[in-house]
């Protein structure tokens, strides 16, 4: 099975796209522990991160040597991620973390959606209407089918069926025993509505159900005018009836010089 895992992580990095395709279908290969935490942060020009920090228990690490080497994330780096490890932690667990900016919701939607399952059907918004900004992101988070799940058909294409399925069926492990997905969002402004569960101010979380079963990810803010900066909306509109009013009672004091003007030039005219 060790040799087998090292050339499923090979695959993985050759044929794969999606983000934690690389890091759980290298990892969760036995009735060990990996936990992956997705976070997304957004900043109030709408630019931002998403991370994906896993980390797989000494365990699982023991059971697959040259594990941290054999992982490959090509294809991850060329997406635009950038990775910091896999390293090797003093009680022997393997961390290592995923970075990718977003500039825009399509990108971010593009994003969560390239991480896979169990997020499914990412969507996100930003929206202005005259001074109010709304910010939303939607989706489910959801595994239909077990460790099947991870596997896309370039994969099993490439290695000749579900990467380990009869080992899986063997030991009886699930996904929802052996790992654990958090996604957590924090977005500007003020919060509209959410189904997620507040860990920090401004800060919501799902815990991603890996049993078959699903859970919907919905959140909104608003992003209104600083407070006590009303004044600037009516102060420049008396500013600008102000400039109006100046230029008017100038023209009608240029108009009133020259019109005295005129008049002393006939007064003068006659009595020559």
């Amino acid at each position: 099975m060790r040799g087998a895992a090292r050339h499923l992580l090979r695959q993985c990095g050759a044929v794969t796209r999606r983000v934690l395709l690389i890091v759980i279908g290298a990892l969760a290969l036995t009735a060990c522990r990996l936990d992956v935490e997705v976070d997304v942060v957004i900043a109030p020009d709408g630019t931002g991160t998403v991370t994906v920090h896993a980390v797989a228990d000494a365990e699982l690490v023991g059971q697959v040597p040259g594990l941290v080497d054999d992982l490959r994330f090509d294809d991850a780096v060329a997406a635009g991620w950038t990775i910091d490890g896999p390293t090797t932690t003093d009680t022997g667990d393997v961390e290592m973390t995923l970075t990718h900016p977003v500039s825009s919701p399509q990108e971010l939607a593009n994003v969560l959606n390239s991480i896979g399952p169990p997020f499914t059907g990412m969507a996100a918004a930003r929206t202005t209407v005259d001074d109010q900004t709304s910010n939303a992101i939607d989706g489910v988070l959801t595994l239909p089918n077990g460790f099947e799940s991870f596997a896309d058909a370039d994969l099993v294409a490439a290695v000749g069926g579900l990467p380990f399925g009869d080992e899986f069926a063997a030991s009886g492990t699930t996904p929802a025993e052996s790992m654990s997905v958090v996604f957590r969002v924090a977005l500007p402004g003020e919060l509209v509505s959410t189904t997620g569960t507040e860990v920090d101010p401004d800060v919501f979380q799902w815990t991603a159900p890996l049993d078959g079963s699903s859970v919907e990810v919905t959140t909104q803010t608003v992003q209104r005018p600083a407070e006590g900066g009303s004044w600037a909306g009516p102060l420049a509109t008396a500013a600008m009836i102000a400039l109006i009013v100046w230029i008017v009672l100038a023209v009608a004091f240029i108009a009133f010089v020259l019109g005295a003007r005129r008049k002393r030039s006939h007064r003068r005219a006659r009595r020559a």
